[in-house]
């Protein structure tokens, strides 16, 4: 019997080639693969560590063929491939710089070959130098470049601006409605319920383009009506112009009063109409 076979086998020291053994349910079930579970890294866990001083995070992640992934020029990956090399020089490690610099550097061209042959002179200068440029390159504040640098291309990657959905929100809702009348200097043409008239978004707004308007409306100064064919508008003689309503709420024996120069002219000097400055 098999089971006689592979004991006789076992005592006589001689390995068994092959011995029958009864199957049972649980040998029918295939076991389960283990597979690797990858764990995705996200942009602000690789990016580089500054206040570590270290790239290797970085490094690991593919911050190399981020400008792969994005399909467009990257200078991070030699932006931190000069860093290593500062960092060597640092610790002093020259031996290790060098053939850091003969791995990585052997292929620059153009701008990058003029930053190699920069970086390259830190070999004849103590790490504590105070020469420029060397100076400067040794200068911690180049792994705040160096983050502001890879947060801009991991952007470009899931594109995304840099500016927030508020912020651009914000901006498109204070250029549809700033008009040249906000930023006069007379105070008294401000409206006080326009929010780009208002100091808090003024200036916030100043570097954004005007609204377009393809047809103006002129509203009264005095009443806040809107001018048109049963209030038209009517110049006075120093060129302000008010709905034909408010003109005749405020005349007095034939005399109005400019409510902005405080000027007094007759009624009869406002003209029907509205200059084309007016309507810009």
């Amino acid at each position: 019997m098999p089971c006689q076979a592979a004991i006789l086998l076992a005592h006589s020291g001689r390995p068994a080639a092959h011995v029958d053994r009864p199957t049972s349910d649980d040998d029918k079930v295939p076991k389960k693969s283990k597979k690797k579970k990858h764990r995705r890294r996200g942009g602000r866990a690789v990016q580089p560590r500054g206040a570590q001083k270290s790239c290797s995070a970085c490094g690991r992640a593919g911050a190399g063929k981020l400008s792969e992934r994005v399909r467009l020029p990257s200078y991070l990956e030699f932006s931190l491939r000069i860093q290593e090399f500062i960092e060597l020089i640092r610790q002093n490690k020259r031996m290790d710089g060098v053939r850091h610099a003969r791995k990585h550097f052997s292929q620059a061209e153009g701008g990058q070959l003029d930053e190699v042959r920069q970086v390259m002179g830190m070999l004849a200068f103590p790490s504590d130098t105070h020469i420029s440029p060397y100076k400067d390159l040794l200068d911690p504040a180049r792994w705040k470049m160096l983050i502001q640098q890879f947060r801009y291309d991991n952007y470009r990657l899931h594109q995304l601006g840099n500016n927030s959905v508020f912020t651009i929100t914000l901006q498109a809702g204070l250029s549809a409605i700033k008009t040249p009348q906000c930023y006069k200097e007379e105070g008294s043409s401000k409206n006080p319920d326009c929010p780009v008239c208002s100091k808090s978004l003024n200036k916030l707004a100043q570097p954004l383009p005007m609204a377009h308007c393809a047809n103006s409306r002129l509203v009264c100064k005095i009443s806040g009506e809107v001018m048109n064919e049963n209030n038209p508008p009517m110049m006075l003689p120093n060129g302000y112009v008010y709905g034909y309503n408010s003109l005749l709420s405020i005349r007095q024996d034939d005399k109005v009063v400019c409510p902005r120069t405080k000027e007094v002219f007759s009624f009869s000097q406002a003209e029907k109409g509205a200059p084309q400055s007016v309507l810009q």
